[in-house]
């Protein structure tokens, strides 16, 4: 069996072991669902993504140590990130990611890495026990989009001292939870 690289990369952040942590595979062919979430299990990190070269650019999923999910940013960048350290990519040239949700893009800009993502917008929902109950505050707003929360609070204040209970959390339906003051 040819041998593989896997590349571990911090996202979000120029420091070593800081950040937010992506494991990087690119892959010579396909490979089955079984057989990336395995490697995803091995890694044990939030999400690995991998990558299949086509004609006008990459085939990239992201899975979790559970199950794949449809959208990862920081994998999505440690993955554009590997591209053009490796030489696979030159500097600048743009990173086209086809994915569960759609065409996502990369560009180099100086230093940075600017990622193109689509818009989820998200409407106004009741707010479920479960999550009144994990933040422990009353929002000023919930809404939802296809895979996560939105919740407005009063302050930052109140973000800030947020403790929130995650058993009860991730008993949600949700990808996650996103809060703002």
């Amino acid at each position: 069996m040819k041998k593989l690289k896997i590349y571990q990369v911090d996202a979000f952040t120029d420091k070593v072991f800081s950040g937010n942590p992506a494991a990087v595979c690119i892959l010579p062919s396909h490979r089955t669902d079984e057989w990336m979430q395995d490697v995803a299990k091995e890694m044990s990190l939030s999400e690995t993504a991998f990558l299949l070269k086509q004609d006008d650019g990459f085939s990239l999923r992201w899975f979790s140590p559970k199950r794949e999910v449809d959208l990862c940013g920081h994998a999505t960048l440690a993955s554009a990130h590997i591209l053009w350290e490796t030489g696979i990519l030159p500097p600048d040239k743009e990173a086209r990611f086809f994915t569960k949700s759609g065409l996502l893009t990369a560009s180099r800009k100086g230093d940075f890495i600017e990622l193109n993502f689509p818009i989820e917008e998200d409407r106004e929902t009741a707010t479920p026990k479960e999550l009144m109950e994990g933040l422990k505050v009353t929002p000023l707003y919930t809404g939802k989009n296809r895979m996560d929360y939105i919740v407005e609070v009063e302050s930052e204040g109140i973000v800030r001292a947020l403790n929130p209970d995650y058993e009860m959390l991730k008993r949600l339906d949700t990808r996650g939870l996103i809060q703002e003051a």
